[in-house]
């Protein structure tokens, strides 16, 4: 057995399914830190997304790297969605293990078994909903798309996007000559159906300031609608134009060829996010904090301060510190593994020993990573859990 399929293997023992608990149980009573979803803010989240783009005319296609679990896309799915993106392999396999039969892997990859296993998950997909699975991949090299070419089977459906880089420099390409060569194999060959492209302006996410997000984002897809208007020209007019994301979903909307938006932490909304600043302002709140991480306040090593229990192991911190959920007048301090500092600014009153103190994630995705399951929260009380079966999925 090679290392890929005993990878596999595990995957796909995994639970995904949600958890209902006999009984509801109090947040107070969690054992922290524990990543909480709250479901009626997620459902509302969802519902404005899903509503703000059809009333547009736009597909929504939403991350699962961001949540990392199936029980979340299948709800995604019946709100509408078109499908659902995985950034590598492996979490798309995790999708497919639990019925999830429209993806979209954002990563391009270079290596053969790799792409033996995605065609295998084409077929995979097709056999459970002929009519209505898609398994696409996106492309930027020759190489890539020839090792896709060989795996493929003839009769296979295995779709083919085109990752196309006008400005970010992480994957893709802007080699127009290269676009239209790889358009025209993939249409060409057996197996594989060219669908669209790919744009996704990750440095644009995060600018603080929705009019210079609207003027980078716009002007970047106006570079994007030439090579789309280059590939119909010589007769390879891409189905799917797919891209943007949370941060100019209310931007992207204008770009008249997109067909999708892949946003992904509308959902959950972190700190990360919530200080780009929105159309009504300072502060990003178009949708509502679902996510928190709830922590216990376990030591006061001096006045003016308390310790709780969630530090590095509890949060990502590749974008600052988490952030007080419903506590104004106070700062978190990472003091290591695990633990944090509750610094209290002001004559706010500290935590008790022994309570229970909830933070907004710095950046989700990460910090979604770090956990099993969510603790998922309806009417104040925890009913179930939803396994984060994707956790780890990095290859």
């Amino acid at each position: 057995m090679s290392a890929l399929d005993e990878a596999l293997r595990q995957l796909r023992a995994r639970p995904w399914r949600p958890v209902v608990l006999a009984e509801p149980v109090p947040v107070d009573a969690l054992p922290t830190p524990a990543l909480l979803l709250d479901e009626e803010a997620f459902d509302r989240n969802l519902a404005r997304m899903t509503a703000y783009l059809g009333a547009r005319g736009k597909g929504m296609r939403p991350h699962a790297k961001t949540h990392k679990c199936p029980a979340i896309a299948h709800r995604q799915l019946a709100q509408g969605a078109v499908g659902i993106c995985a950034a590598k392999v492996s979490e798309a396999a995790a999708l497919v293990n639990a019925g999830v039969d429209r993806v979209l892997i954002t990563s391009p990859i270079v290596d053969a078994p790799r792409a033996g296993l995605v065609a295998a998950l084409a077929r995979d997909c097709v056999a459970r909903a002929p009519d209505s699975a898609a398994l696409d991949i996106v492309v930027d090299s020759a190489t890539g798309l020839d090792l896709l070419k060989a795996a493929a089977r003839s009769g296979d459906r295995l779709g083919i996007l085109i990752d196309i880089d006008v400005a970010m420099g992480r994957t893709g390409t802007r080699d127009l000559d290269t676009i239209l060569e790889l358009a025209e194999s993939a249409a060409t060959a057996p197996g594989l159906e060219f669908r669209g492209i790919q744009h996704y302006a990750g440095q644009v996410m995060h600018l603080e300031g929705r009019d210079l997000r609207r003027e980078r984002s716009l002007g970047l897809w106006a570079r994007v609608a030439a090579i789309a208007d280059s590939l119909a020209e010589r007769g390879f007019a891409p189905a799917l134009v797919t891209g943007g994301g949370t941060g100019t979903y209310d931007i992207d909307c204008e770009v008249a060829g997109l067909t999708d938006l892949q946003v992904g932490s509308f959902i959950f909304m972190d700190q990360q996010y919530r200080i780009i600043g929105g159309a009504r302002g300072a502060l990003f709140d178009d949708f509502e904090v679902a996510l928190q991480v709830v922590t216990t306040a376990i030591s006061q090593p001096r006045d003016g301060l308390i310790t709780v229990d969630g530090g590095y192991k509890a949060f990502a911190s590749d974008a600052g510190s988490p952030w007080p959920f419903d506590r104004q007048g106070f700062e978190y301090r990472f003091a290591g593994d695990e633990h944090g500092v509750l610094v209290r600014k002001g004559d706010a009153a500290l935590p008790a020993l022994g309570e229970r103190v909830r933070f907004i994630a710095p950046h989700c995705d990460p910090t979604v990573n770090l956990y099993d399951w969510y603790w998922v929260c309806r009417a104040g009380e925890v009913r179930e859990l939803w396994p984060i079966a994707a956790r780890g999925c990095s290859w």
